[in-house]
């Protein structure tokens, strides 16, 4: 069995920065997406940003690019998300994911799921 562990979170004043990390303990899937999705309040949950093991490409919605950076180390199966310039729009539970065979960023490719850790960004 797989678990996800994401760790922080926080409270942060918009334009301040804040760096999410995910281990993944158990097994190790070369060719996985590994990366983090997002919940705001009253909203559906949505693809953040996330990395493929296999070839290393990086993916992003486009409301975080240029702000938030994904990067991992497949060999500690961990990923991090480097978020910049935050907004008051970035606040949301954030979601670790696993998706095991390198389906796609969808919550339906999604095989395992972080409890989230909460970012919340104040104007």
């Amino acid at each position: 069995q797989v678990q996800l562990v994401e760790s922080g979170g926080g409270l942060v004043q918009a334009g301040g920065s804040l760096r999410l990390s995910c281990v993944a303990s158990g097994r190790t899937f070369s060719r996985s997406n590994m990366g983090w999705f997002r919940q705001a309040p009253g909203k559906y949950r949505e693809f953040v940003a996330g990395i493929n093991w296999e070839t290393g490409n990086t993916y992003y919605t486009n409301s975080v690019k240029g702000r938030f950076t994904v990067s991992g180390d497949s060999a500690k199966n961990t990923v991090y998300l480097e978020m910049n310039d935050l907004r008051p729009m970035d606040t949301a539970k954030y979601y670790c994911a696993l998706d095991t065979a390198g389906r796609g960023w969808t919550e339906g490719s999604i095989d395992y799921w972080g409890k989230g850790t909460l970012v919340t960004v104040s104007s």
